[in-house]
């Protein structure tokens, strides 16, 4: 038996209320506002949905503790309460993450008391005014980091969405049962204007390369970095709005003394940075570089690992971190308001709806900035933009099982799992934490074939009904889309070549693809896991430790 994907009705000619351009985590969110209000709803995206900077992020929901320093209170506050709302409603991907602030007494001069008068109105702010003794958390970084760099140690709460892919997965699958339209692989040719007003959108199919143009009452540019190019594709000329920053991470496998909770200090040059757990890594980051290039160039420089690694070094001395050890490193590129007066650290974190009705074009938004926390934010700031009447408390889906958050009812959710579908406990308990009420329509899905039953790898506890789910009910199209980004087995510590070669077989089965299928798949899978997860770059990167110690930061 197998399982192939859904057919992709033609767009030609057809009308919606809304037509989105960007499938990463605000114009999906915005999807979804709109077609759970009841609005025909159109989102194209020319590569697959969270492939870009959402994939790209480092993986936090946080309230921005480093905002209250620029006096942006109002987005404190806003970050804060979606955090909240996503603490609830998501348990299942969003969790709770300890954090350590680890502050040098040299440099910027920030007293203990202004410290922990900070921490304290983020918390008040946060609505949660439980007390946790976190002292033994602190005696743990303190007896790990280096002892030589006088640091000041406080503990606050933020939380963590290692799968942010997951996230925006679930909010497409919900949109789609809205009645929304969701097409990855089709891009954005034209944004059609008549009469100082958006009228549609001309698109390419690039599964079929058939073109097709439709009619929509409203545009909106979720292009992220791309906004400005979309923009000038369809010769809209107007001033730049975005300026997009580079932002690189780097991933090490977990060494001694690693810090089981999240590490937020600053690196020699006061910049800030986490390192953080992931996946059963270690993940670090993050820099600023302007990217003054094509988004599509961009690419962790020799210089912004090195930079990475060094701190990490200053901060571990004794772990014995090399170059060698990095598993790979990654850069996406942040859709910034274009600020060329302001330095990047300074430049607002705070999503803009630009309107271009001031550029004498009506129906058409552009969004500029945003993050992965107040993506929902953003997007009813959206839907009322265009008009839409939102009730007053917020549309809310709750995806874990019933009484969603509670630790015995992920257990009693995969015990449900489990015996639906016929599989083992720790693979039906894995399924329940990325996938949350829809988790039970995976075992339904696994219960039909014991071939959907096998584990993608040898090593993983996910399976390959969660793949078949993936390309029949959330638009994966490659194995990279699901591999990567629906069930993103393939960022995790285990994964090998070895471990892409047995899931190309497995899905390529149940999914009835022939050999030939089954090769491409797979080497265009490595490739992009590979243009994705890069290596350490040659050139003057230099992999002893000492001259890493030397070089100067980007």
């Amino acid at each position: 038996m197998s399982y192939s994907r859904p057919v992709r009705e033609r767009l030609d000619g057809r009308h919606f209320d809304v037509a989105i351009i960007g499938g990463g985590i605000n114009g999906i969110a915005i999807a979804r506002e709109c077609a759970l209000a009841g609005r025909r709803v159109l989102l194209v995206e020319k590569a697959d949905i969270a492939s870009g900077t959402t994939s790209r992020a480092t993986r936090i929901i946080h309230g921005g503790l480093r905002y209250l320093e620029h006096g942006e209170i109002g987005l404190v506050r806003e970050s804060l309460r979606e955090r909240n709302r996503l603490l609830k409603e998501r348990p299942h991907l969003v969790r709770p993450l300890n954090f350590v602030l680890a502050l040098h007494t040299h440099g910027v001069i920030r007293s203990a008391l202004a410290i922990r008068t900070a921490l304290w109105l983020y918390t008040q702010a946060s609505g949660s005014h439980a007390s946790r003794d976190r002292s033994e958390s602190l005696a743990r970084f303190d007896s790990t980091l280096d002892r030589g760099l006088d640091l000041r140690l406080f503990s606050y709460e933020d939380a963590q969405c290692e799968y942010p892919e997951r996230l925006v997965a679930e909010w497409a699958g919900e949109a789609v049962q809205a009645g929304a339209v969701i097409r990855n692989y089709t891009q954005a040719l034209e944004i059609l204007v008549q009469e100082g007003k958006a009228r549609g959108l001309r698109s390419r199919d690039l599964i079929d390369e058939l073109e097709a143009a439709v009619t929509a009452d409203w545009i909106v540019n979720a292009t992220g970095p791309w906004a400005d190019e979309v923009l000038q594709h369809s010769q809209l000329e107007q001033e730049q709005l975005i300026g997009g920053v580079r932002g690189t991470h780097i991933v090490l496998p977990v060494f001694g003394g690693a810090p089981a909770d999240a590490l937020y200090t600053e690196a020699s040059d006061g910049r800030p940075m986490f390192v953080i757990p992931w996946a059963g890594q270690i993940l670090v980051g993050t820099t600023e570089a302007p990217q003054l290039e094509s988004v599509d160039s961009a690419e962790p420089t020799a210089a912004e690992i090195a930079y990475l690694l060094t701190a990490v070094r200053r901060l571990y001395p004794r772990a014995g971190i090399a170059a060698s050890d990095i598993r790979y490193s990654y850069t996406g590129v942040r859709p910034l308001p274009y600020s060329p007066r302001e330095s990047m650290g300074a430049i607002s974190r705070r999503h803009k709806l630009h309107d271009h009705l001031e550029d004498g074009i009506a129906g058409l938004i552009t969004v500029v900035g945003g993050k992965l926390t107040t993506a929902a934010s953003l997007a009813r700031s959206c839907a009322c933009m265009i008009g839409i009447r939102l009730p007053e408390a917020p549309a809310t889906f709750v995806a874990a099982g019933p009484d969603a958050g509670l630790e015995n009812t992920f257990a009693e959710w995969a015990q449900t799992v489990a015996k639906v579908a016929g599989i083992p406990a720790a693979s039906a308990a894995a399924i329940a934490e990325w996938h949350g009420r829809h988790a039970l329509c995976v075992a339904r899905t696994a219960a039909l074939d014991p071939v959907l039953q096998s584990p993608l790898c040898p090593h993983s506890e996910h399976i390959v009904a969660e793949a078949i789910e993936a390309v029949q009910r959330e638009s994966a199209i490659t194995l990279g889309d699901i591999l990567l980004r629906r069930v993103p087995v393939a960022l995790g510590a285990c994964w090998s070549d070895e471990c892409s070669r047995t899931a190309a077989a497995r899905i390529g089965a149940a999914l009835g693809w022939t050999e030939h299928q089954q090769r491409t798949e797979l080497e265009s899978f490595l490739e992009e896991r590979r243009r994705f997860l890069r290596p350490v770059p040659p050139g003057p990167f230099s992999p002893t430790r000492e001259s890493l110690l030397t070089q100067s930061a980007c």
